[in-house]
């Protein structure tokens, strides 16, 4: 009785918490703005492939007390309507009462979750691409999905590659375009972190140490491996039993260097 009178009580909580969060959201036509609330959202969205790094460099930012995220949250964005369906998605899954952030975060790591591409030309988003070198990429994809052929994982890292590609010549502005990679996150995070916070003009800076959520470490939303729940940045490489040929890495590396090229001259850099 006691246990049911509990789960009861929980219910009856989230009911009202997702009312609030619909009464606010939705109870305004902007996209980006909500009921009791002076100024508009911006959207961060992360524009990645998988196994780029994407979900350490997720907390690293969603650590920051004005920006809310926690990872993919698959939504299909056919237009700046589908922000609502951010902002729902978001504060529903980390149950934050106080909607004051400056920024909602999103990442994007496949094609098909970009409809509509004018989308991410919007004044209020802000793009991050994040690419990583094909070696290590092509061998991490392969160790979390065994069932798909190098053929496969290959195929996709030069799609979204070329994609990315296309999103940044389509936004084609320096001031809300900012492109780095695995490595650069990594071993020069003091730059990085620095120039973020430029680019985002955020008050408080950016750290190395990052805040671990109820949804770290879940499978479809980001990272599940134990690295991710450390809370700070791994420097160390865990160990990857993929083997990728020689053709594959040499094919990648032409589009990875092309995309490199192509982000370098159409978004803002460290």
């Amino acid at each position: 009785m006691e246990n049911k009178l509990r789960s009861s009580l929980r219910n009856s909580k989230n009911n009202i918490i997702d009312k609030y969060y619909e009464y606010r959201i939705f109870g305004v036509k902007d996209p980006y703005q909500i009921r009791w609330r002076k100024n508009p959202y911006r959207a961060i969205f992360i524009l990645s492939h998988m196994r780029s790094g994407s979900s350490l460099f997720t907390h690293i930012l969603n650590s920051n007390p004005e920006i809310i995220g926690y990872g993919e949250t698959h939504i299909n964005y056919n237009d700046e309507s589908d922000i609502k369906q951010l902002l729902f998605k978001v504060y529903g899954k980390l149950r934050q009462i106080n909607m004051s952030h400056k920024y909602i975060l999103d990442k994007v790591l496949h094609n098909h979750k970009i409809l509509a591409e004018n989308f991410l030309t919007s004044e209020k988003i802000y793009a991050i691409f994040l690419v990583r070198e094909p070696k290590r990429t092509l061998a991490s994809i392969l160790n979390i999905k065994p069932n798909w052929s190098e053929e496969k994982a290959l195929n996709y890292y030069i799609d979204r590659l070329l994609t990315l590609e296309r999103y940044a010549k389509l936004i084609n502005s320096k001031e809300h375009t900012l492109w780095l990679d695995y490595d650069q996150l990594v071993n020069q995070s003091n730059s990085v972190f620095v120039k973020l916070q430029n680019f985002l003009e955020t008050k408080t800076a950016f750290s190395e140490e990052y805040e671990i959520l109820h949804t770290t470490g879940i499978k479809g939303i980001g990272d599940s491996s134990e690295n991710i729940k450390a809370g700070r940045i791994i420097k160390e490489q865990r160990k990857l039993e993929a083997n990728i040929s020689i053709e594959a890495i040499e094919k990648a590396s032409h589009y990875f260097n092309e995309c490199y090229t192509t982000l370098g001259q159409y978004c803002s850099s460290i």
